[in-house]
């Protein structure tokens, strides 16, 4: 065997070894805290709904490149010919989301969906499109609507470089699977900051009971903005001095809190495999909202916020006649709305517990959120048992 191909087979083993690692890092109930009333499903991840796969690409390159893609994917077939039912919901438009409006009056999402950073939403659309066009039994695609959201991590990457390549893309949508998420700073959320502390990719479930339909919720976010940190109910935020407008409340600056204090955006994608409609999915995407609040975000002048939610089930196939549909009815849906805030608030703290301190463009360094003493705070308010 020549070295060539010895090279090739070690890197081949060590790939999987390296994702395994990153879907191992820290999360909010390693630290004994269970927030909210549902159980979550056996991941805590937005996978538990069956089908449902996410991918991701993290470019770290010197001392500047600090950002990546993730994709998430409603189902492994081939998603432009079997659509599934879809809605979007912007809590505050300052962002450049793509393929939007398609969704809001169609009702379906026909592409994986892409997160990357702001500058780079061209380049995502761009190499969706092609890689959808390029799937077999697609020679006759005339219209991709390319579903793509983004934040900005400019503080931490060189934005303006615009270093995701369409590869980058397509590696994020081919390398999407089922099983446990890689979170924290990973893909898109490799150069993200939020709530004051590295913020980053994280996803979180929730199982409703038999007697509401058994149902799954799962939630994946790109948590990217400011706010005055709340975990568990907890104001973490406040007792470890890093909060929005902090030097104008307390009369002094904090030289670790970087960024303007109304800064990012956040990027939420709820899925579930509850028969709902685009209608429904759009109020469930709605109430993904109060689980941002429920984290400390108030939806700042600078913080775009936007839902994607779609349902695994009930999907299109092109049909040309009409098709009945098994919907649930408006009077069983306060399970999943509460199912749908407690997994996005979830995700927010798995995406902060999960994240690493990160040190990119201009040698600015955005700190992770400081477990040991998160876990005092916690202990302190009741959260954790004295013994945890």
């Amino acid at each position: 065997m020549s070295i060539r191909c010895v090279v090739l087979s070690l890197l081949l083993c060590i790939v999987p070894m390296t994702a395994a690692a990153q879907s191992e890092s820290t999360r909010l109930r390693a630290l004994g805290v269970e927030p909210g009333l549902f159980e979550p499903g056996p991941l805590n991840a937005i996978t538990d709904v069956a089908g449902v796969q996410v991918g991701h690409r993290t470019l770290r390159e010197g001392d500047a490149v600090r950002t990546g893609v993730t994709a998430i994917r409603p189902h492994g077939g081939d998603l432009f010919r079997e659509k599934v039912p879809a809605a979007v919901h912007v809590g505050n438009g300052f962002g450049k989301a793509a393929g939007f409006l398609q969704v809001r009056e169609l009702g379906t999402i026909e592409t994986p969906i892409v997160l990357t950073n702001t500058l780079d939403v061209g380049t995502a659309v761009d190499a969706t499109v092609a890689w959808t066009l390029d799937r077999p039994g697609h020679e006759d695609v005339g219209s991709v609507n390319a579903v793509v959201g983004e934040t900005n991590d400019g503080y931490l990457n060189d934005i303006r470089g615009q270093h995701v390549t369409g590869e980058d893309v397509i590696g994020a949508i081919e390398s999407a699977s089922g099983g446990p998420v890689a979170e924290g700073s990973v893909g898109a959320g490799t150069g993200t900051s939020a709530l004051g502390w590295k913020g980053g990719i994280g996803t979180s479930s929730r199982l409703l009971p038999d007697e509401y339909g058994g149902y799954t919720v799962g939630a994946l976010v790109q948590a990217n903005y400011g706010g005055v940190l709340r975990i568990d109910g907890v104001p973490v935020g406040e007792r470890l001095g890093r909060y929005d407008f902090r030097s104008v409340v307390e009369g002094e600056g904090d030289s670790e809190t970087q960024g303007p204090d109304d800064a990012g955006s956040c990027m939420i994608v709820l899925a579930t495999d509850a028969p709902v409609s685009p209608r429904t999915l759009e109020r469930m995407a709605k109430r993904a909202m109060l689980g941002l609040a429920r984290t400390g975000s108030y939806a700042s002048n600078g913080s775009g916020d936007f839902v994607v939610a779609f349902s695994t089930q009930n999907r299109r196939a092109g049909e040309d006649v009409p098709r009945p549909d098994s919907l649930l009815p408006n009077d069983q849906m306060s399970p999943l709305f509460l199912a749908t805030v407690e997994a996005t608030e979830e995700a927010v703290y798995n995406a902060l517990t999960a994240a690493t301190t990160v040190t990119g463009r201009d040698g600015h360094t955005q700190a992770a959120l400081p477990l040991d003493r998160l876990r005092s705070l916690l202990r302190d308010a009741g959260r954790l048992d004295a013994n945890e």
